[in-house]
This record gives structure tokens, C-alpha cells and sequence, in this order.
């Protein structure tokens, strides 16, 4: 898998469906007994009207976007997150063994 394979991959199943799945929640939470906060969370989203409704939408994409962002900010050794300033390679292993994140190779820039 190259790198913009992943990152394709990473924005429609990760990120996308981070959003859509709390919209989705909001909208109709899921299961028998639903916890108070997300019950009243789901009353609150669902007298939005169209307009607040997507504006919400928006910022819980940049959330997911930002969240995403940071991880791969990480894995690409933008962002520290251990006092001894590691790396981390990320391979991906099917019919080869490839390095998603080659040197060079800035996973977060390629974010949409």
C-alpha cells in the first residue's frame, strides 16, 4: 500500500466515518437503554434546525479532521510524544511488506 492509498483509506473509514457515525449517534442513538447524556445530547441535536444541524456537522469534521491530523503528525515524527524522540514506522503487510511512512514522506501534508 503506497501512501496515498493509505491516507484515501484513512479519510474515508476513519475520519468520514468518524463523523457520520456521531451524526448518526445524535440523530438516533443507538441501543436499548440509552445513557442520559446522550438522550438529551439527541433531544438538543434534534430540535437544530437544517442550518445548525450542518454547522455542527462541520465542526465534528474538523475535530476528526484535527485528531486524524495529529495521529499522523505523529507517526511522521512532527509531533513528539516521547522524551526520547522516536520514530515510528508504519508498514502495511499483504502480498509485500511496505513502509507507508518512507522518509520524506509527510502523512499529515497529504491530509486533505
Amino acid at each position: 500500500m503506497k501512501a496515498e492509498e493509505f491516507i484515501s483509506a484513512i479519510q474515508h473509514y476513519v475520519l468520514e466515518s468518524a463523523v457520520e457515525n456521531t451524526i448518526s449517534n445524535l440523530a438516533r442513538p443507538p441501543g436499548r437503554r440509552v445513557a442520559s447524556e446522550l438522550s438529551a445530547r439527541s433531544e438538543w441535536f434534534n430540535s437544530l434546525s437544517d442550518g445548525e444541524a450542518e454547522m455542527l456537522r462541520a465542526v465534528a469534521r474538523d475535530a476528526a479532521h484535527s485528531a486524524v491530523f495529529g495521529f499522523l503528525a505523529v507517526l511522521d515524527g512532527a509531533r513528539v510524544i516521547d522524551p526520547e524522540k522516536g520514530t515510528f514506522e508504519l508498514y502495511h503487510l499483504g502480498r509485500q511488506k511496505s513502509l507507508v511512512n518512507a522518509p520524506g514522506t509527510d502523512l499529515h501534508d497529504m491530509l486533505g
